[in-house]
């Protein structure tokens, strides 16, 4: 297996670690040679995971490779989580006090190579933390009370770490490499009540009142006792089983969290934090989707060293795409090169790569509805009147207008369509999805993902009608009772 340590700046690597290469950030990800799918292990290394910088897209990307990353995005997300480190703190303050109960300060801070200190005496507290963060480099900060407590987990840089240090973490990088590590589980979940998470100011929610209800319904139909709960509730996630989420998501935001909460609960979650993380960030399904070879539109990943390849790879006029773009929010199209060049640069002060695709002119938009790897529901998405999105909307980004929508049967859509939506969605998981395609004669092509899709009554139940609800719910029932059995993993 190859194994590559990324770094903002290989001449400044100051550590020699047998049968690693380092590769500059830059390089991993826009150098064709890394998109390949080898056996490959990223440990990113970079000065900042910052949400959509370049440290942030070197973990995401390698996932979308099949490379493995370390940290994960999961992880990244997990270590700005005050709810995630106080989880822990607590779960873990037996070993803390036992660890740290001599000291006489009141305050204690840990670097951790590996899983390893350059102390012994805090080696098994090193590794539970690393089992938990798993990312190279990381240094813990505890507080005395009454009792330690962990105070706050972050990523360390090699500038980090002193030169006496150094070969304590090349020993512990050697011996990580060579496979010695071991895992932590944890225990299941064993109770059966349902929270469904929304917004009731929501401009634009997935789901209507009317279809709130009707899930309400369908899940004590399937006997979950089921409470609709607000952004309010994070600290009531461990009185549920599982929560279902009826909010639009976000990665920068607290549906996100809940997600991340009630995974680590123990709570079955739809959609999960994966299905959150790969589905808004439309970078990373423009790798994964090339790499399984799934027909999208002629697409490049943008950054600010190829703006001038748009045109002439495109053509125009073309769409461009923010990374977490939704519900036509984001998306933007080109008519000319001075309106491309002023909106990449918009786009790009945000985030450092971006989507441009080609422009496909359609009347409407496939929808497959999937959930539990199985396809629920077609609709088409009519675009609004004189507009070219099935939303359109003003320059604050309120809705002015929306075309029209058909339901359908699953067995009356294209053969075609149905498999690719479902082709794709596995690659991101068996959670709730929307898959979206657009028709050019008889040709097919993949536009997005959506976690979290819309389900309003009377327009994707039109065919299923209550069926659609109880299918959803069913899965919830089934996870939680197979979670209760050991049978179910997170």
């Amino acid at each position: 297996m190859n194994i590559l340590l990324v770094v903002n700046n290989p001449n400044n690597w100051p550590l020699q670690i047998p049968g690693v290469k380092v590769v500059a950030a830059r390089t991993y990800l826009t150098d064709p040679a890394f998109s390949e799918g080898k056996k490959t292990r990223v440990f990113n290394l970079c000065r900042s995971y910052s949400y959509q910088r370049t440290g942030y897209y070197v973990s995401l990307l390698a996932a979308a490779r099949g490379h493995k990353p370390m940290p994960d995005i999961n992880t990244i997300q997990d270590l700005k989580s005050p709810h995630v480190i106080q989880a822990i703190s607590e779960d873990m303050e037996e070993l803390i006090e036992k660890k740290l109960g001599h000291l006489q300060s009141k305050r204690f801070t840990l670097s951790i190579y590996f899983g390893r200190n350059i102390a012994k005496h805090y080696d098994s507290l090193s590794l539970r933390l690393f089992n938990l963060f798993q990312a190279p480099l990381l240094q813990a900060k505890f507080i005395k009370r009454k009792t330690w407590r962990l105070e706050s987990i972050r990523t360390m840089t090699v500038n980090d770490i002193p030169e006496n240090h150094q070969a304590i973490v090349i020993e512990a990088a050697s011996n990580y490499f060579s496979g010695r590590k071991r895992r932590i589980k944890k225990d299941a979940a064993t109770r059966f009540d349902l929270a469904i998470l929304y917004d009731p100011n929501e401009k634009e929610p997935p789901s209507d009142e009317k279809a709130l209800k009707k899930f309400q319904k369908a899940a004590e139909s399937v006997g979950l006792e089921c409470e609709f709960i607000t952004k309010n509730d994070v600290n009531r996630l461990a009185e549920f089983d599982g929560l279902f989420i009826r909010e639009t998501t976000l990665v920068d935001h607290h549906t996100f969290r809940f997600a991340q909460r009630a995974v680590n609960e123990g709570l079955i979650v739809m959609d999960d934090p994966n299905s959150i993380l790969k589905c808004t960030n439309k970078v990373y399904l423009a790798e994964l989707m090339t790499r399984h070879n799934i027909p999208i539109p002629k697409t490049m990943i943008v950054h600010r060293y190829n703006i001038d390849q748009i045109e002439k790879t495109l053509g125009l006029p073309c769409i461009l795409k923010k990374p977490d773009s939704a519900f036509s929010m984001g998306v933007s199209k080109a008519e000319n090169r001075e309106d491309l060049i002023a909106t990449v640069k918009s786009l790009l002060e945000d985030s450092d790569l971006i989507i441009a695709q080609q422009f496909l002119p359609t009347n409407f938009d496939w929808r497959i509805g999937i959930c539990d790897r199985r396809p629920l529901y077609a609709c088409r998405y009519h675009m609004a009147d004189k507009h070219w999105q099935i939303i359109k909307r003003d320059a604050s980004g309120n809705s002015t207008s929306e075309g029209n929508a058909d339901t359908m049967a699953i067995g009356e859509a294209p053969d075609e369509v149905v498999s690719i939506a479902l082709k794709a969605a596995n690659l991101i998981g068996d959670s709730l999805y929307g898959v979206d395609l657009k028709q050019v004669g008889q040709k097919f092509y993949l536009i997005e993902i959506n976690d979290n899709p819309s389900i309003d009554s009377g327009c994707e139940d039109l065919v299923l009608k209550d069926a659609l609800y109880r299918e959803i719910m069913g899965v919830f029932i089934k996870r939680i009772e197979a979670r209760k059995l050991g049978l179910y993993g997170r």
